[in-house]
């Protein structure tokens, strides 16, 4: 047996917010429990790194191997104040660091249901009597066996795909965690994890970095064709793109993810694939190249290209074509600011290092290991200080110097704090006055009805939307409930267990 390690990270709010809990990891072997570590999270919601015992590393990288290649973990996470969360199949490898970011879900005064089972390689739900713990398991990686051989054709209707006006990286992507025409849950996410999910969901974090790099390239290239064609969204879904293999890619709701896969992503999450003279992503099919063949590219064939010397680029080349370049985007729609192309380091200033002393100063307030500093626009050691501690927090390099992947994470958690501020203490109160529900007997809020108790309903679907409960659509307060209100409740309702009629 060789060794790997896992770390545990308890967030809350779409990162913005740390949880301090309690971590258990452990094992089982025939029905018996042959492991049990106990840990504390820190003020940051991180646990210390565990060494694990793994499988030899040599059986990832053979593509003949019917062995297991990796060994399964299960963590279970309490808080005050939260579910409770078992994650079943955690992965570890010989050699690589994991880690499992776990978002925790607050208990609510008021919710007396019992909170949703996922089970993380259908995208199915259900609802047990008497459950009390979120529960994921997480599946073995689908390195193919099946194509994704083009746009699938989803229906019979003859509408074509729209094309977005520019090409962009979008903040988050909607993942249907299905077929498209199946019912399922859909899960919106950021896009750079997305990405890290289905890489580490489809092929093993033990091979060559160029070959992790190729694929992680195809991947997101795939991914932001859905997105630049408007693929789903133009045949009425409403969804980005699916985790079915069979149409898309490989996302698993729920996974842990691998250090040197997110460190890659973090570094290359908005350059994408395109052949020379075009100007949409490229949708890079691919397939495991070993029990099933395509005209796209291999992916266990990347390992041996990288093996023999290959860069990222040569090895897309060899399956997709001399004629296709690697083209980078800063066109990241919904963060605030612009990687101002150079790193920021010890002795810059600027007008950019203000704008990274800022964001770190408000994000402190969450993350208080980051502290304080004045805003000058000197990158001095006291902020070298807080962007090594901000790159320790959220699984970054941590050399002091923020490049792009810790200027785009800042960004990322500078818009998430903020957002939580402005629903809650640090805004005006919402609109509605008390928010009291509606009076006894028959009263009822439903579609066609305005005013201030409409508002206020509008209002506590955001918040939930937009920090704890991605299933449940974002809408903008307005006191008029229309039919985007009606379907913001009807989803409120399917996640919390009640009867699902749009009405309040």
């Amino acid at each position: 047996m060789e060794q790997g390690t896992l770390f545990v990270k308890l967030e809350s709010a779409r990162e913005a917010l740390p949880v301090q809990g309690r971590v258990v990891i452990s094992q089982t072997v025939n029905g018996v429990r042959v492991l049990e570590i106990e840990l504390v999270t820190d003020e940051d919601g991180l646990t210390q790194p565990v060494t694990l015992d793994a499988p030899d590393r040599s059986i990832s990288l053979d593509p003949a191997s019917t062995q297991q290649a990796w060994a399964a973990y299960d963590v279970e996470a309490y808080a005050d104040g939260y579910s409770d969360i078992l994650l079943e199949g955690v992965q570890v490898y010989s050699g690589v660091e994991a880690y499992a970011p776990i978002s925790m879900l607050p208990i609510f005064p008021s919710q007396a249901v019992s909170p949703t089972a996922v089970t993380a390689d259908t995208g199915s739900t259900s609802r047990e009597a008497q459950q009390d713990i979120l529960h994921t398991t997480i599946p073995a990686p689908a390195i193919r066996g099946g194509s994704a051989s083009g746009p699938a054709p989803l229906s019979t209707c003859a509408t074509q795909p729209l094309v977005l006006q520019s090409v962009f990286i979008p903040q988050y992507i909607t993942v249907h965690l299905g077929k498209p025409q199946n019912s399922a849950a859909n899960e919106t996410v950021s896009f750079p994890y997305y990405i890290k999910n289905v890489c580490s969901s489809e092929i093993y974090p033990t091979w060559p970095e160029n070959a992790i790099r190729a694929n992680i390239y195809a991947q997101i290239s795939l991914a932001l064709n859905r997105v630049y064609t408007e693929w789903y969204p133009s045949k009425g879904y409403n969804f980005n793109i699916t985790n079915s293999t069979q149409y898309d890619q490989y996302y698993v709701s729920g996974r842990n993810i691998f250090t040197n896969i997110s460190r890659i992503v973090d570094d290359i999450f908005n350059t994408y694939l395109r052949r020379v003279g075009d100007f949409a992503p490229y949708y890079a099919e691919y397939c495991n190249g070993t029990t099933v063949t395509c005209k796209g590219m291999s992916q266990w064939g990347t390992v041996s290209l990288a093996e023999s010397g290959l860069s990222p680029i040569q090895i897309l080349r060899r399956y997709y074509g001399n004629n296709f370049e690697l083209v980078t985007t800063n066109d990241i729609r919904a963060i605030p600011s612009s990687y101002p192309g150079t790193p920021l380091r010890l002795g810059s200033t600027g007008n950019n290092v203000s704008i990274i002393q800022r964001q770190l100063n408000r994000i402190a307030k969450n993350y208080p290991a980051i502290g304080q500093q004045s805003v000058d626009g000197v990158f001095g050691a006291t902020t070298q200080s807080a962007v090594r501690t901000f790159q320790k927090i959220f699984n970054l390099t941590q050399d002091g110097v923020v490049g792009k992947s810790t200027w785009y994470k800042i960004s990322y958690i500078y818009v998430a704090v903020k957002k939580l501020a402005e629903l809650g203490s640090e805004s005006e109160p919402y609109p509605g006055g008390s928010g009291d529900a509606p009076g006894s007997g028959t009263d009822s809020i439903q579609q066609g009805a305005v005013g201030a108790q409409v508002a206020a309903v509008q209002y506590y679907l955001s918040y939930l939307a937009q920090t704890f409960y991605p299933t449940i659509p974002n809408i903008v307060p307005d006191g008029i409930f229309g039919a985007q209100t009606r379907s913001a409740v009807i989803a409120f309702q399917n996640t919390f267990g009640l009867t699902a009629d749009g009405i309040v």
